[in-house]
Order: C-alpha cells, then sequence, then structure tokens
C-alpha cells in the first residue's frame, strides 16, 4: 500500500514538474497563427505587419496560416479544435466573435466556451467606397440614386455576417434605401467586380481599399466613424452627413484554443504588447489606417463583450435582418 502511495506522488511530482518545464521552455518551436479570411484583406494584412514584429519578442516565427471561408468561421473552427498548447492561435474579429454568435446559433464553436482572449491588437474605421467612376459623388446623391432604383444597386461584402455586411445593412435601416448583397469569401475578392460595374458599394476597412482608393478606382463616399480620419481628412464622416450616430469600427485580437496554458498566454500577449509599442509599427498601422491598442486577456474579453451587446441592440432595435 506505501509503495502504490510513492508511486502515485512521484507520478504527480513528475508531472508538475514535465508541465513546469514545458511552459518555462515554451515556445519551443513556431508558432500558427490562423487569419480566417482571404490573403490581402484587411484581416489578413495586420496580422502579417503585426506578428513579424512579436514574433522578434516571442522567439519563435509566427506563421501566417489563412483558412478563409463562411465569413471566417472555418479558420475560426480550426483553432476552436486545436490543441490547446499555445502554438495554434487565431486573430479573431467582430466578424467571428462579435457578429457571428448572434446571427448564427448554429456556430460550428461557442465564443465563451471554445477560446482564451489573449490580446486586443488594433481597431480600425470603415470608409463607404463606390467605384472611382460611379455617379454620386457624395453621400446625398448616393442615397437618392439608391432610393430611385431600388434593388438595382448592389454592395458586397466579406461574407455572411461579417462586420462589412452589418454595418452595410445598418447603414441600408438608417439610409431608408434597398440596396442588394452580394456576398463574398473576402473582401478582396469584392474589387474586381467593382471595377466592373456589377457591384456600386462596399463598406469595409479602410486597410483593404487603401490602394485602390489611391489609384482613383474607388471613391469614399464617407467613414463610419464619428470624427474624420487624420489620414482620410477630406473624407466627410456618415454621421456629419445626415446619418446621425452612426459609428462603426472593427477589432482585430488574438484568441487561443480554451485550456491553452496561462503561461503560453501571457507570454503571447507580452510580445504583442511590446510590438505594438514600437514607434515603427505604431508607424507602420497608422499608415494602414489601424490604431494599435494593446490589452491584458481581461481588458480584451470586456471589450468583445461590449462589443457583443452592441451589436444585438442594434440588430433588435433597427430590426436588421441578416440572411
Amino acid at each position: 500500500m506505501k509503495l502504490k502511495y510513492l508511486k502515485l506522488v512521484a507520478g504527480i511530482s513528475l508531472a508538475m514538474v514535465t508541465g513546469w518545464a514545458a511552459a518555462q521552455s515554451y515556445p519551443a518551436k513556431p508558432v500558427r497563427l490562423v487569419v480566417p479570411f482571404p490573403p490581402g484583406g484587411a484581416t489578413d494584412i495586420l496580422a502579417r505587419a503585426i506578428s513579424i514584429k512579436a514574433a522578434e519578442h516571442l522567439g519563435q516565427p509566427i506563421v501566417i496560416d489563412n483558412r478563409a471561408g463562411a465569413g471566417g468561421t472555418i479558420g475560426s473552427a480550426v483553432v476552436a479544435k486545436s490543441p490547446a498548447d499555445g502554438y495554434t492561435l487565431l486573430i479573431g474579429t467582430g466578424s467571428t466573435h462579435s457578429i457571428g454568435p448572434i446571427i448564427n446559433p448554429k456556430l460550428p464553436y461557442d465564443v465563451e466556451r471554445d477560446f482564451e482572449p489573449v490580446v486586443y491588437v488594433a481597431k480600425t474605421a470603415s470608409v463607404l467606397v463606390v467605384p472611382g467612376n460611379f455617379p454620386a459623388k457624395n453621400l446625398a446623391e448616393f442615397i437618392a440614386l439608391a432610393k430611385a432604383k431600388p434593388g438595382q444597386l448592389n454592395y458586397g461584402s466579406s461574407g455572411n455576417g461579417t462586420n462589412s455586411h452589418l454595418s452595410s445593412e445598418l447603414f441600408k435601416a438608417q439610409a431608408g434605401v434597398f440596396i442588394t448583397h452580394i456576398p463574398y469569401r473576402g473582401t478582396g475578392l469584392v474589387f474586381n467586380d467593382m471595377m466592373s460595374g456589377q457591384v456600386h458599394m462596399l463598406m469595409d476597412n479602410y486597410v483593404t481599399s487603401q490602394a485602390n482608393i489611391k489609384e482613383g478606382r474607388l471613391r469614399v463616399i464617407g467613414v463610419t466613424s464619428p470624427e474624420r480620419l487624420p489620414f482620410l481628412p477630406d473624407a466627410p464622416t456618415l454621421s456629419e452627413q445626415g446619418l446621425k450616430g452612426f459609428d462603426v469600427s472593427n477589432w482585430f485580437g488574438i484568441y487561443a484554443p480554451h485550456g491553452t496554458p496561462s503561461e503560453a498566454i501571457n507570454k503571447v500577449n507580452a510580445a504583442f504588447n511590446a510590438a505594438l509599442q514600437d514607434p515603427e509599427m505604431i508607424k507602420r498601422l497608422a499608415f494602414l489606417g489601424a490604431t494599435p491598442t494593446g490589452s491584458t486577456p481581461a481588458q480584451m474579453g470586456k471589450m468583445v463583450a461590449d462589443d457583443k451587446t452592441k451589436w444585438a441592440n442594434l440588430i433588435r432595435d433597427r430590426k436588421i435582418v441578416v440572411n
């Protein structure tokens, strides 16, 4: 009996020592960061920019793995089902973790049960853009055209239930217009159809549209933030053009599978927070139209909960239908 007891104690001690050693050596290999959207979109661009600097502080490469589809659901589900060892992370967004759970009760993951918030990394404002040769030059003209041709104008989004989709539905509700929704597998895929005249409007991150705006292929009708953006000082807000109180932003945060050791979460958190304080990174994000945030895991969790409540209230109060 005594021998069995000693073996049990020895086994527990060995497990504790092994776990402690693993935590101390983390990360011992490259870390995978799943981006649940295609290459070239805002989430992908920001993930690549930030992870390069974060990897320097983490001491291991951070490898980007694009798993696009279903408005970010596919990539998010991949991470939810991955081993909770700190070597698979997700860059989540309002689409995957605030809006998705509200509009799709059949998600293949549970935001609270399957994920651990790690760090809130950045936020961006959206822009409402139209093709560069589109006849409407401002918001009033766009709304007038949409009302004159109900259902004949189309808008693209990065997928059903994404921030760009719901933001556009909020715009429709406030502007009192009927515009047909065409979902894509990512924002970057919308642009070709905008250039050919099949899609007439897109509301999404400035990051994604930046190059086309600068080249004149897209025109900014308005920005979704309460104030004008410093890098687009001539672009009026939607609020100042008549849609009072219109305020939509996009957030990006790092998640780990539920049960990931706190030591791993803390190390990843520290690496990303350090990267976000780097002067060159701050300038890089500003160039992309993003603001670095940084947070503790608890602060990120609260931010996401508040954002989810905001969208739930908007959907209910505005009677926005997502299909």
